[in-house]
C-alpha cells in the first residue's frame, strides 16, 4: 500500500520518533516521568488554589451573602483563635472525595454565568434549596468535614455545659450526625425552613428538646 504527501511524511516522522525511543530508553523514561510530574504538580497546584477562602469569596455571591453571616459566628472568631474557613467545611480533605467535589462544583460555574443568585433577593429565594443540598450531602457523609475537627469519640462531655452533654449523649445513642442539629451553625436558616413543620413534628415524636436547636430556650433537667 502506498502513502502520498503528508501521510508519508507523517509516518516517517512517527517512525523516527519510535526508533529514537527504542535506542534511548532511559531518556524516554525520564521524559515521561518529567511530563507526569509537571502534570501532577499542575493538578495539585490548581487544587490548592481553589481550596482557599480567598478563592471562595472571589465571587460576590458568596462574599456578600454567606461570608458576611459566617464572620459573625464562632467558626470565624472565638476564644481559642482556631478558625474553620470555607474549604474546611465544604471541601473534603481526602483526594478522591475532593476531586468528586470539584467536578460537582462545575455546576456552580454554570449558575454563576446564568446569574442565578447574583442579587440578595435571588439568593434568599434559593437559600433553602441551597441549604438542603448541603445538608443532604453532609448527612450522606456523616458530617465528614465537621468530624475533621469534632468527633464524638474525642469529646470530653464532662467539660461541656449540661445541655450540651445531654444533647451529644442523645445524638450518640440515636446515631445522629452533626448536621442533624447544627444546621444554622455558620449561616442563617432560610425564613421558609420547615414551613410544613414535618421536621418539628419528627422532633416532637422523638422527644428531642427544643433547646437542642434553639439555644435561647432554657433546657429542663428532665
Amino acid at each position: 500500500m502506498e502513502y502520498k504527501g503528508d501521510d508519508r511524511r507523517g509516518r516517517e516522522q512517527w517512525g523516527k520518533l519510535f526508533r529514537s525511543c527504542v535506542r534511548h530508553p532511559a531518556v524516554t523514561m525520564a521524559i515521561f516521568l518529567l511530563t507526569g510530574l509537571i502534570f501532577w504538580g499542575g493538578v495539585n497546584w490548581g487544587m490548592d488554589k481553589t481550596n482557599s477562602e480567598a478563592f471562595c469569596i472571589s465571587c460576590h455571591e458568596m462574599k456578600e451573602n454567606v461570608y458576611k453571616e459566617y464572620k459573625q459566628t464562632i467558626h470565624y472568631s472565638n476564644r481559642t483563635g482556631v478558625r474553620a474557613t470555607c474549604p474546611d467545611c465544604h471541601v473534603p480533605k481526602q483526594w478522591l472525595h475532593m476531586v468528586v467535589r470539584k467536578v460537582a462544583a462545575t455546576n456552580e460555574l454554570f449558575h454563576k454565568l446564568m446569574g442565578s443568585i447574583n442579587t440578595p433577593e435571588k439568593f434568599e429565594l434559593k437559600r433553602l434549596k441551597l441549604s438542603e443540598h448541603v445538608w443532604e450531602g453532609m448527612r450522606d457523609t456523616d458530617s465528614r468535614e465537621c468530624r475533621n475537627c469534632h468527633n464524638f469519640n474525642s469529646m470530653n462531655l464532662a467539660a461541656q455545659k449540661k445541655s450540651s452533654q445531654r444533647a451529644h449523649s442523645r445524638a450518640v445513642d440515636k446515631g445522629q450526625t452533626c448536621i442533624d442539629c447544627h444546621m444554622g451553625i455558620a449561616h442563617h436558616i432560610a425564613k421558609d425552613f420547615d414551613k410544613d413543620l414535618k421536621l418539628h413534628d419528627q422532633f416532637k415524636r422523638e422527644k428531642q428538646p427544643c433547646a437542642d436547636c434553639h439555644k435561647e430556650i432554657q433546657q429542663s433537667n428532665d
